[in-house]
Parts: C-alpha cells; sequence; structure tokens
C-alpha cells in the first residue's frame, strides 16, 4: 500500500510503509478463516470421538475384567479416575475444571494470529481433549466439576501399574502438546511464517524491502 502526500512546493511523493505494517494483503483473510476451520473440525472430532469410545467402554467394559489386546501389550479395562495420571490430586477433583478451562481460554488467545494449519490441528487436539475430559468433570458422578473421568486403555498391565490406564481425551491432549513443541523446535509461527524466514526479512535493506 502506497501514501501519498503533498510536499512544501507542491510535489506529490509516494511512500511505502515497511513489510509487516498497515493494511494486510488482499486474500490475508483466507489463510486465517482456514486454520479456525481446521482448529475447530480437529477438535469437534477428537472430543466426538472421545465421547464415542467412553460410551462403548461403559456399555461393553463394565462388570467384567480387563480385555487382552495385542498379546498383553495393551488392555482394555475401565476406571474411574476423580484425579490426574496416577490418581495425583485424587483428593481436589475440583481443580482440575479450573485448569482445563484456563486451557480452553489459552487456545483462544493462541487463535487470535493462527494462520498456520499444523498449530490448527496441535490446538485442536488439546481443545477436544481438554473438552472431552471436562465433560466427564462437570456432567458425570459423583457431581458436577467433580466429576470421575471414564479411562479405559492400559499399556502392559492390566491395571495400570506400568503406564497410566487412559482414553483417548489423554491421548488428543499428549499429541496435541507434542506437536507444539515440534513446531516450536522447527521455528514455525502461529501466523504461518517461519523464524529464520522473518530473521532474514528483518535484517535486508530498507531498499530490498520496498522493492519487494
Amino acid at each position: 500500500m502506497s501514501v501519498t502526500a503533498e510536499s512544501v512546493d507542491g510535489e506529490q511523493m509516494t511512500a511505502t510503509p515497511p513489510a509487516g505494517t498497515g493494511t494486510a494483503e488482499p486474500g490475508g483473510g483466507k489463510p486465517r478463516r482456514r486454520a479456525i476451520v481446521v482448529l475447530a473440525a480437529t477438535g469437534l472430532v477428537a472430543f466426538l470421538v472421545d465421547l464415542l469410545t467412553k460410551h462403548l467402554a461403559l456399555q461393553t467394559l463394565s462388570d467384567r475384567g480387563p480385555v487382552s489386546l495385542l498379546d498383553g501389550e495393551v488392555y482394555l479395562s475401565l476406571t474411574r479416575n476423580s484425579g490426574a495420571a496416577w490418581s495425583i490430586g485424587a483428593d481436589h477433583t475440583w481443580v482440575f475444571p479450573l485448569i482445563t478451562i484456563a486451557v480452553i481460554g489459552w487456545i483462544g488467545w493462541m487463535a487470535l494470529r493462527l494462520r498456520s494449519v499444523p498449530w490448527a490441528i496441535s490446538l485442536g487436539l488439546v481443545l477436544g481433549g481438554a473438552l472431552g475430559n471436562l465433560a466427564d468433570r462437570i456432567f458425570r458422578a459423583p457431581g458436577h466439576f467433580v466429576g470421575h473421568v471414564v479411562d479405559m486403555i492400559s499399556l502392559f498391565d492390566p491395571y495400570g501399574r506400568v503406564w497410566p490406564v487412559f482414553n483417548l481425551a489423554d491421548s488428543a491432549l499428549v499429541c496435541g502438546v507434542i506437536l507444539a513443541v515440534l513446531l516450536e523446535l522447527t521455528g514455525r509461527q502461529r501466523d504461518g511464517s517461519r523464524v529464520g524466514t522473518k530473521r532474514a526479512a528483518d535484517q535486508a535493506p530498507v531498499e530490498q524491502r520496498e522493492r519487494a
């Protein structure tokens, strides 16, 4: 975008604002819309799949022992967890919904500048996982905001003595966080840029940026 001004002797001068300022480029809203749609779709799918698997677990695993899969590498073992992994914080269940609500608010803040599809997938996985376990905390027994989370997947042991029993919401959360770490390590930003590219642009001479 060029800004035209009139000098003292009546001649017109054109000034080009530095890169990264002023009006956004035409079509700049499309990457943002695409990223927001991907975030919402990923979060919704993760939430619904978690909801479905918990429903199936309650229907098929109640009142029965653990089910062995893959020669004992994985077990389906229905448990209800009032705390976090390994039942940490089991006596303070009410804290976890507050933490989850804060995480959802953080995702909303992150989405303000979101234009990266990989970041949208990462945040969507975290959002879907957070909503899945929040729904348990709010709506399941023994009461609102102190509900116990339904877990059903145990690795290498039927009762979670090797690894905590978890659900698909937990899996979505972990995968989303791992993806976010990888994106940070590779310099990918939420706005779709990369750290190395931005540094090179900032160090380029002003004349080159104006010609671009």
